[in-house]
């Protein structure tokens, strides 16, 4: 059997779905890897799977350059003839579908990994967009299956009609191995609140500045890190004059993308991630698996992975001084933070684990292939 894995950024395949990929090997299946080109292309090479570069525009809005890409992309499913192709990310699952289905692919899998900034922005362009992304969404969705990473998202898409002809299934997140990331006693310094994501608006980032802030300004010896970088695909994206500023004001740190998060992990207090909506984040479960508390947002996605008082402490979104008492109660409470850290680490290993959802996946695989007579 051979399957094509189909995402927006080499860097999602291999942080996400590689162990997803390794998996369906052992099983004997052919894996093929397919996004734009990018800094993890060549590593695939050394885990025994093909790469496929394909290029295409992730926030490109003309039609005649969009239609163009599910065109190559067909010609590409055509020459490889896969048994069944999942995809990952709005443009992903939206024009690879219409080209599996013109290419005679019946086994095609959806993943939902969040509702993205066309769903989660309030500005005027991105509800235009909303409506258009709204129409195919209905159109590619139908007769395939879908896997969304929390329930609030299957339900959103069943009561919108985008997967009223398709079949759902809700696996929480992409899984970790929880031996990797496994408890670290906490540092013996100044407590440190990180939040580790892409520099992003829609991330909580300028509530989390300004939780700093208002810490700060108690006289409460704390640091607070940002840990990511800029992602201009995403016109969330924040700006290299944002950075600068809050960097002048010191009451954050910017630490940049970092390749292993392990060691952040175990350099910080507490993790915090005040989204306005997630999939299911990982580096939640990572944080969890870990050890380390979770200050995180009341959204879908996060409320999943964060057992409110038990594993972590949720906030109303874009409320930046009920995030700063959050933070500011952990900061004052090294017992509170170990036992929500320990509770955090039980609930990853019982839930979030690779083996857990590489398991859940296959039956979604089989229900495709059954649904395409193989």
């Amino acid at each position: 059997m051979k399957a094509i894995l189909f995402a927006n950024t080499d860097w999602y395949l291999y942080n996400f779905r590689l162990d997803t990929a390794r998996y369906l090997k052992e099983q004997g299946w052919d894996v093929v890897l397919m996004s734009p080109p990018g800094n993890y292309s060549d590593r695939f090479a050394a885990e025994g799977f093909r790469f496929i570069p394909f290029d295409f525009s992730r926030k490109g809005i003309n039609p005649f350059l969009e239609l163009t890409t599910i065109r190559r992309l067909r010609q590409v499913y055509e020459k490889e003839r896969p048994d069944l192709v999942h995809h990952f990310t709005i443009k992903c699952v939206i024009y690879g579908s219409f080209a599996a289905k013109q290419s005679g692919i019946k086994a095609i899998v959806n993943a939902i990994t969040g509702l993205g900034y066309v769903f989660t922005s309030k500005n005027f362009s991105a509800r235009m967009i909303q409506k258009v992304v709204s129409l195919l969404y209905r159109r590619a969705l139908a007769g395939t299956q879908v896997i969304f990473e929390n329930p609030d998202d299957a339900i959103l898409f069943g009561q919108s009609g985008f997967t009223r002809d398709a079949e759902d299934h809700v696996i929480l997140g992409t899984g970790i191995d929880t031996d990797l990331f496994r408890p670290v006693p906490p540092p013996d310094s100044v407590v440190l609140t990180i939040l580790p994501a892409r520099l992003l608006w829609d991330k909580g980032v300028g509530e989390f500045v300004r939780a700093a802030e208002i810490i700060h300004r108690k006289g409460i010896p704390a640091r607070f890190a940002l840990v990511g970088k800029k992602d201009d695909g995403n016109p969330s994206s924040i700006s290299y004059e944002q950075m600068t500023q809050w960097q002048k004001e010191q009451n954050v740190e910017w630490w940049g993308w970092q390749e292993n998060i392990i060691p952040v992990l175990s350099m910080a207090d507490i993790v915090c991630l005040p989204s306005y909506r997630e999939g299911l984040p990982k580096i939640l479960i990572e944080a969890s698996a870990c050890s380390r508390p979770i200050v995180a947002t009341d959204v879908p996605g996060c409320r999943e992975v964060v057992a409110d008082g038990v594993t972590g402490l949720l906030v109303p979104v874009r409320n930046a001084d009920a995030l700063a008492d959050a933070l500011e109660k952990l900061i004052h409470d090294r017992d509170l933070r170990l036992k929500l850290g320990e509770a955090g680490r039980e609930r990853a290993i019982e839930l979030f684990s690779n083996e857990r959802v590489n398991r859940e996946t296959a039956i979604v695989y089989q229900k495709a292939l059954q649904s395409d007579g193989s």
